[in-house]
Formats: structure tokens, sequence, C-alpha cells
């Protein structure tokens, strides 16, 4: 397998828009790889792939966790703004403003490595219908049929 990063983001104290971690959490017990509940998921070894990152946000210092791989794997909720429930979208760099001054997107994140380090792993993003967004852990029923398809894209792409 190449050197594999996937990063989760999202707030999973907003119901659905933690989708990211009980993915990734489902994944990291698939391949063996239990996390600890309590202190969410960071698995950032380079001696064993895939690697597992989950953070509230995307930030630009995670550009520099991702110049050490060949393939990243951007996992998050959607709202409805894109069509599928369930989305693999492949990647491209390109920088996009945003109103919010601590929001970047994974293409901005992209880019930002791109122009730093001059050159990009593979990249993907796996978007997941997000339904329910209440102040409340665990997701909504609607939101939890989800899951094992987007965990069956994210597999199919591991292995790929």
């Amino acid at each position: 397998m190449k050197k594999t990063l996937l990063i989760g983001y999202g707030n999973p104290d907003r119901q659905d828009d933690g989708l990211a971690w009980h993915i990734l959490f489902q994944l990291a017990g698939r391949i063996d790889r239990p996390v600890n509940f309590d202190t969410g998921i960071s698995f950032i070894d380079h001696q064993q792939s895939p690697d597992f990152l989950f953070s509230l946000q995307i930030t630009p210092e995670m550009i520099d966790i991702i110049k050490d791989y060949e393939r990243v794997c951007f996992v998050d909720a959607h709202t409805g703004n894109i069509p599928e429930e369930v989305r693999l979208a492949l990647l491209r760099s390109e920088f996009q403003k945003s109103p919010f001054t601590h929001h970047i997107t994974p293409e901005t994140c992209l880019s930002l490595h791109e122009n730093i380090y001059h050159r990009l792993p593979e990249a993907i993003l796996v978007s997941v219908r997000g339904y329910e967004f209440q102040f409340i852990q665990g997701l909504s029923p609607s939101t939890e049929k989800l899951v094992d398809s987007a965990i069956q894209l994210i597999w199919d792409w591991l292995f790929s």
C-alpha cells in the first residue's frame, strides 16, 4: 500500500458533523488499530499505513503532515449541497477564498502544500450527507445508514 493518510474533520459534539470521526474509528477497527474514544484519533507512526488524523477543521499546519504521504483521503459531512448522499471525488490543488478566517478546504490545503513543497499527493474527498446537526454526540439514523457505504468506498480506494 502506498503511504496513505486519512484525515477526518468535523465536530463530534454536533451530531452528523462528527461523521468523519465515526468513519475513521470504524476503519481503524477494521485494520486492528483500536482508538480511545476519549482522546480521539491520531495515528501518525509512519511505519504502518494508513495513518489516521482527526481534527475539528482543516488547518494550514496540516500541510507539514501531508508532505510525508503519497495519498491523502479527506472525510467530511455535507449538508445536501452535493447531489449524492455519499460521494468520492478526486481533488486538485485550488486556492479557494473563504469568508471565514478559520476555514480552509481540502483543495486549498493541497494548494498550500503544492506551493511550499512543489508536489502533490494523490487526494480524494469522501463526503457523506449529514441530516441533523444538534448539540449531541452520535449520528442521526439517516446518516448512520450511509456510514457503511462511505467506509467501503474508502476501503476500495485504499487497496486499489
